[in-house]
């Protein structure tokens, strides 16, 4: 999903370490190596994992994830912008809001419940940060939901949200549903960038 961009963002993604190894590497985004940090410090992903990713737009993350679960594995990823294809991912354009989206995304699942659900999704920013923040900890909430919904005991859960108002309850949420819960922030995460990465280890049984 979409941000605010301009002049200065421009230049300094043109600049950037990550964007041009992304390009060297035959990655579809500088995001992959975020997922690809996270993933080796915390074993996530693992051949033969079933995996949705949420806000999967241009595909850095799904790219990763293929990779990892191998043939074995599934990859579903889902956006409501465009994804060209990619080996090893099933892909589902739509808007993770609407009820029909959310219907054929479970149809997608065929009753098999995922290892991991990952969200890298974002609103596109106003600038205004509380409106922001409120945004970003909804699409947050809405992956949780679907995550305990859908994944197996035991399962894992990465999810990117801002620091800011309501942070400090999510987090608190996290804790209850998952055996462990640690705060990730990737080097290839911008200094500037108030995201950060949430990881739901171990999804207890309800």
């Amino acid at each position: 999903m979409g941000r605010v961009r301009g002049k200065s963002w421009m230049q300094e993604h043109v600049t950037d370490t990550y964007v041009k190894r992304a390009r060297v590497e035959g990655m579809r985004s500088r995001a992959a190596y975020k997922l690809d940090e996270i993933t080796a410090r915390d074993r996530l992903l693992k051949p033969g994992m079933v995996v949705v990713d949420l806000g999967a737009a241009p595909g850095g993350w799904s790219q990763v994830a293929a990779g990892r679960v191998g043939p074995r594995g599934r990859v579903i990823a889902l956006d409501l912008l465009e994804m060209p294809s990619l080996p090893g991912v099933t892909f589902l354009r739509g808007d993770f809001r609407d009820d029909a989206t959310l219907a054929e995304l479970e149809r997608m699942l065929g009753g098999q419940r995922a290892d991991l659900v990952l969200s890298d999704m974002a609103p596109n920013l106003s600038g205004i940060a509380s409106s922001d923040q409120a945004r970003v900890l909804e699409l947050a909430e809405l992956a949780l939901d679907f995550a305990l919904k859908h994944m197996k005991p035991k399962g894992n859960f990465l999810v990117k949200t801002f620091q800011g108002a309501g942070f400090e309850d999510y987090l608190k949420i996290l804790r209850s549903r998952f055996s462990a819960v640690a705060v990730r922030k990737p080097e290839a995460s911008r200094d500037r960038s108030r995201e950060v990465y949430l990881l739901g280890k171990g999804l207890k049984r309800a």
